[in-house]
């Protein structure tokens, strides 16, 4: 059922660091400094003015959210800390838009940050139950297993038996990542900027037929943040509106007794994005067909495949035609994953639901106009975490209108950062960072040298 709220709730301010390889260089007290200063100055906000924060986050240690926020001040508001697998980011947003739109808040700042380690994801655990081991039990029962990484093998096996349903191709998938990989080139942020052919996306290493390596997203370090505020809140700053972004639809859900059918395309989570999907596009009164832009989960090329399926994007089964015509990239019937998604830009756990969140909040304010979908109203939003939880979130202009272009010079002059944040992967100014900093209950020791590293690497 749709939760029935008590006013509306927008996005504010966005920003993001650049995505990289985890080699242990940059910790993630500056990862969500760094993003969280953006997002503010996006907003063009104070720390004093937000009223509730939620870091989201999948490695380190229990109140690293407190480390990180106390870096802009010391205020004593409430501070949440998530951690819901690979949904953490767009969980954070779920979580601070409940809050606003029942009347909790009317400021609120989620920042996601994540310090991996290099090669596949582990478990740091192995004196208690894997929380998704009744999950890889069932693979191992139904699909046998081998020594593929195990997301690999899960995810590989859904697209396995989307191609022995409907009749997919291995083409199939390695073109959703050649389009990703394309994609990516224009996105200032992305991890990897690289464009391969089809052929070259077929012939990299197997790692789980059908997944070729080029198919697999990489392992990453990475920051994004956003602000969320109240109709109150936006209403007391009407030149703001212009960039306000409105979550007209939403739905967090978790698995249905389907998880364990036997399947493999249901293990991983195809029942809860296809209910989340339907609930959020119900509160935004929207369809599939009204959309023009989605960034979704693609961890796998196989993930997209079956959630381009699951959110209604392509009738049921026939994700493989949607591909093939041409229709998942400019041109065609939508743009999904403008930014490179997962697989090119990056998945940093905690930040990759909000960096989905600000790819599509450029879009819809016109802002993305090196690789803006011209006339887009609604935004389509869909981040998955096994074990399991999935977010779905429907984006619309405060003014309802479609988005148009916005001159990188004329975004500068808005934003008062001189530059625009959607084509260029820039930093802010020493000046402009303590400007974002609370004001009266800021403190030099919980910021440490945070602030002179994140602007050495300016």
């Amino acid at each position: 059922m749709v939760i029935n709220r008590n006013q509306p709730c927008y996005v504010l301010g966005v920003g993001m660091t650049k995505f990289i390889k985890p080699r242990g260089k940059v910790d993630y007290t500056e990862l969500g400094y760094e993003a969280g200063v953006k997002a503010m100055l996006d907003a063009q906000i104070n720390y004093d003015d937000v009223d509730q924060g939620v870091a989201c986050y999948c490695y380190g240690d229990s109140t690293c959210g407190q480390r990180v926020f106390y870096q802009f001040g010391m205020t004593q508001i409430p501070i949440y800390n998530v951690n819901n697998n690979c949904s953490t980011g767009s969980t954070g947003l779920h979580m601070a838009r409940n809050i606003i739109s029942h009347g909790g808040a009317d400021c609120m700042l989620v920042v996601g940050f994540e310090k991996m380690m290099p090669g596949s994801l582990q478990s740091h655990w192995s004196d208690r139950a894997n929380p998704t081991g009744t999950t890889g039990q069932m693979m191992v029962e139904t699909r046998g297993i081998t020594n593929a990484p195990g997301a690999a093998q899960m995810f590989g096996n859904a697209g396995r038996e989307y191609m022995e349903k409907y009749g997919a191709k291995a083409e199939d998938f390695a073109e959703i990542s050649r389009v990703n990989h394309e994609h990516s080139q224009r996105n200032p942020y992305s991890q990897f900027k690289d464009v391969y052919t089809l052929e070259q996306i077929l012939q990299s290493p197997m790692i789980h037929e059908p997944l070729t390596k080029l198919q697999c997203c990489p392992t990453s370090d990475g920051g994004a943040a956003a602000v969320l505020v109240s109709q109150d809140f936006l209403d007391a700053r009407p030149h703001l509106k212009d960039q306000a972004i409105l979550i007209a639809g939403q739905c967090m859900a978790t698995d249905a007794p389907s998880l364990f059918s036997k399947s493999a395309i249901d293990l991983m989570g195809f029942e809860m994005t296809k209910y989340a999907a339907n609930i959020a596009m119900q509160e935004a009164g929207v369809t599939p067909d009204d959309v023009n832009v989605c960034e979704l989960h693609d961890c796998f090329s196989a993930n997209e495949m079956i959630v381009i399926d699951a959110l209604g994007l392509s009738p049921p089964g026939k994700a493989h035609e949607l591909v093939r015509k041409g229709d998942i990239t400019y041109g065609g019937k939508y743009v999904i994953n403008p930014s490179g998604g997962l697989i090119s830009k990056g998945h940093p756990l905690g930040a990759s639901g909000i960096a989905q969140c600000a790819e599509l909040v450029w879009h819809l304010r016109g802002w993305a106009n090196n690789r803006l979908i011209q006339n887009t109203k609604v935004a389509l939003q869909h981040n998955l975490g096994l074990g399991g939880a999935v977010v779905v979130t429907v984006y619309k202009r405060a003014d309802g209108q479609p988005a148009k272009e916005v001159g990188s010079a004329e975004v500068g002059k808005r934003n008062k950062l001189g530059y625009n944040p959607a084509v260029e992967a820039k930093g802010f100014t020493e000046a402009q960072a303590n400007s974002v900093r609370s004001k009266t209950k800021s403190s030099a020791w919980a910021l440490q040298d945070t602030a002179t590293k994140v602007q050495s690497r300016f």
